[in-house]
């Protein structure tokens, strides 16, 4: 197939999803997988070298064209989204639901100290989080597990993406070093104006 290429830009455009292999080989029923993978590959090095507004980005699983990040704020000029908003609250749930699931309500509420079924309703409506069945245990209650959608918006190919509790902890050593550092800054240049 000649316009394997072309046809997999044209999906890829007009889907809101990204777009698996599978997927797009369900389309064209004639291509195999390493054909398509080739495809996605050229399409991906020919932006890249083009360096135009979008590029081809490996997300949940799937392929999705995305704008380049420089030019969002132009972006947000046109479109005027409401920005995702989440609380402090709701990121510690879904942190802890991204990485404990599949997870249900009594496991995130002990982990957090706090009722958080107001949190997992919000998260529910939002589409990060997703109910994956009930746990046979008295009672049976759901299980959550967090969705495409969450991976999208962060920008994950899958889970095993994640950053792990030491790059964490690596991230935040490094964030406290940095703001003692500019604290220090800040003094001593108090200091020396007195």
């Amino acid at each position: 197939m000649e316009d394997i290429k072309n046809i997999i830009e044209c999906l890829l455009f007009v889907t809101e999803d990204p777009l698996t292999i599978d997927s797009i080989r369900k389309v064209l029923e004639s291509a195999d997988s390493k054909a398509i993978c080739n495809a996605l590959n050229e399409l991906s090095d020919e932006y890249e070298a083009r360096k135009g507004g979008f590029f081809l980005r490996e997300v949940a699983g799937g392929y999705q064209i995305r704008t380049r990040p420089e030019y969002s704020q132009w972006i947000r000029r046109l479109l005027r989204p409401n920005p995702l908003r989440l609380s402090n609250a709701a990121l510690e749930t879904l942190a802890i639901i991204a990485y404990k699931q599949p997870v249900i309500r009594s496991d995130i509420e002990h982990i957090r100290g706090v009722d958080c079924g107001g949190i997992l309703r919000m998260l529910l409506e939002r589409k990060l989080v997703r109910v994956i069945g009930r746990k046979e245990i008295p009672g049976r209650p759901i299980i959550y597990a967090t969705t495409k959608k969450f991976l999208e918006l962060f920008e994950l190919k899958d889970l095993k993406d994640l950053p792990s509790p030491k790059e964490i902890e690596e991230l935040g050593n490094s964030s406290s070093e940095s703001l003692a550092h500019t604290a220090s800054e800040i003094i001593e240049q108090t200091t020396d104006e007195d």
